[in-house]
């Protein structure tokens, strides 16, 4: 079939959103400890954009949580197939924003890499499977609602810059790595990588010309509050907030962070200035982050209207990319049980207070020892039970998806994904731009070749259950689908 005949069909577009805030106790998502949510300081959202053209077909949807589980990937793939016979589950595609502090939607799975291990004592919070139940319906929802609610519409693309996101390692002068490492020490040597400050934007219109959403593709994770007890969006809040005030409260907006994995906004070099900037400022570091995206997107937006485009060139994907798992040597399996022990006694010791001293248990976040040990010794302990099940390291399949709207692509992957990986697929794509989607599932960390050298938490084997031989073959099969979707 030749482009002409390809085109000529229409795009039609549609939005929808869902509150997926709880209102029962859940467990937060994202750091070592436990954290028993304590209240709501924003909505968490899923927001929905629904796109086809002919037969393809393609439902992003972005949802503010620490990562995708499969289990709720494949519950809300269930739901909208049972709503929406004609549309191929597998063209439904839900990332994260990486906000630590949204509901957790892992199970504990020894060896997957994640620091979701259980608790080891019990917490007057619902299990992850509740809330991945009660909040695939709604996002289901808002997906059926979005891909029912399409009418044609027109599609356009830029590129702006906003400082973001931060290279969060540092390297000492012995060659460690050394997350959120204390740059103002004589110790300090350099940053281990690089940064990435473009913004991407994908901005829907209607056939009037009027703006209807904006996909706004950052990277950089949404950890600002990251050690919060209160549910939040982060950084996602006061951004769409700020984008609404500008440009009009209906607008739907779509987060999506680009690969990151080694990226955060807190910067970790001349701190004291920047605080310095946000007193003068009399802003907070999130309000700080959503001007910055919202003027971004302001310097952009002016250009893209007359460039919208209403029967782009669709084509859309999905591939299951077999990757190579970490191979793990004794001395990496050794020193993971050396931790693993040392984690258990610290548990056991905490378990025993707990026994001793039953009132413990009557103070504010007196969980946070005791399951800091435990989730730890099996962090440390995957490990090992990676290396029983697969001694030659074996594969691991990653959902990768490659779509085409004219001459933008997006691409997806399920980790946190490195930066010297997504600048790998972005400067080599052969499209004009990519949108390159992160956490678009349930991986972990997949660093590059240097920052294993340096290690530290994030590139070291508990973190890694896919390495960098993984990660670059990732990168070159997602620019292989690429080329096959911009020659079709």
């Amino acid at each position: 079939m030749s482009t002409t005949e390809r085109r000529g069909r229409g795009l039609h577009i549609g939005w929808s959103s869902a509150d997926i805030t709880p209102d029962y106790p859940v467990l937060i998502a994202g750091q070592f400890h436990a954290r028993v949510c304590e209240g709501v300081a924003d909505p968490i959202t899923a927001t929905a954009l629904a796109l086809g053209s002919g037969d393809e077909q393609a439902i992003l949807i972005s949802c503010d949580l620490v990562a995708i589980a499969d289990e709720l990937r494949d519950a809300v793939r269930r739901a909208v197939a049972a709503d929406l016979p004609d549309v191929d589950p597998l063209k439904v595609v839900l990332n994260a924003t990486h906000t630590h502090t949204g509901p957790e939607i892992r199970e504990p799975t020894l060896g997957a890499g994640h620091v979701s291990m259980g608790t080891g004592v019990d917490l007057e919070a619902r299990p992850p499977t509740e809330y991945v139940a009660w909040a695939a319906a709604r996002i289901a929802a808002a997906a059926v609602a979005a891909w029912r609610g399409r009418s044609p519409g027109r599609v356009a693309f830029g590129l702006g810059q906003a400082v973001i996101g931060h290279n969060r390692r540092m390297v000492d002068a012995d060659g460690q790595s050394i997350m959120y490492g204390n740059t103002a020490t004589p110790g300090f040597s350099h940053i281990e990588g690089s940064e990435d400050h473009s913004i991407g934007l994908l901005a829907t219109y209607d056939l009037a010309g009027a703006l209807t959403g904006l996909a706004v593709n950052v990277p950089c994770p949404s950890q600002v509050s990251e050690s919060e007890y209160r549910l939040s969006a982060d950084y996602w809040c006061e951004t769409r907030q700020e984008l609404r005030r500008r440009l009009g409260e209906g607008l739907h907006v779509l987060a999506q962070c680009s690969a990151a994995g080694d990226q955060s906004p807190h910067p970790i070099m001349c701190k004291a200035a920047e605080k310095r900037m946000l007193e003068l400022k009399g802003r907070s570091e999130r309000q700080e982050i959503a001007v910055r995206l919202a003027d971004a997107v302001d310097a952009t937006l002016p250009y893209l209207n007359d460039t919208a485009d209403a029967d782009p060139q669709m084509i859309h994907r999905v591939e299951a990319v077999d990757l190579p798992m970490t191979r793990l040597d004794a001395a990496a399996v050794s020193t993971a049980e050396a931790e693993a022990e040392k984690l258990r006694l610290t548990y056991e010791e905490e378990l025993e207070k707990l026994r001793a001293q039953p009132d413990l248990r009557e103070q504010p976040r007196w969980y946070v020892a005791v399951t800091r040990a435990y989730r730890r010794m099996n962090w440390f302990g995957g490990v090992v039970e990676r290396f029983r099940q697969a001694p030659e390291g074996g594969t691991r399949p990653a959902e990768t998806h490659v779509l085409r709207l004219g001459d933008l692509a997006v691409a997806t992957n399920p980790f946190e994904y490195y930066l010297d990986f997504g600048m790998r697929i972005k400067a080599r794509s052969p499209a004009i731009q990519v949108l390159l989607v992160q956490l678009a599932g349930s991986g972990t960390y997949v660093p590059s070749p240097r920052s294993l050298a340096g290690g530290g938490y994030g590139s070291m084997p508990a973190s890694n259950p896919v390495g960098p031989e993984g990660g670059a073959l990732l990168a070159e099969r997602t620019i292989a689908l690429l080329e096959s979707i911009f020659e079709a």
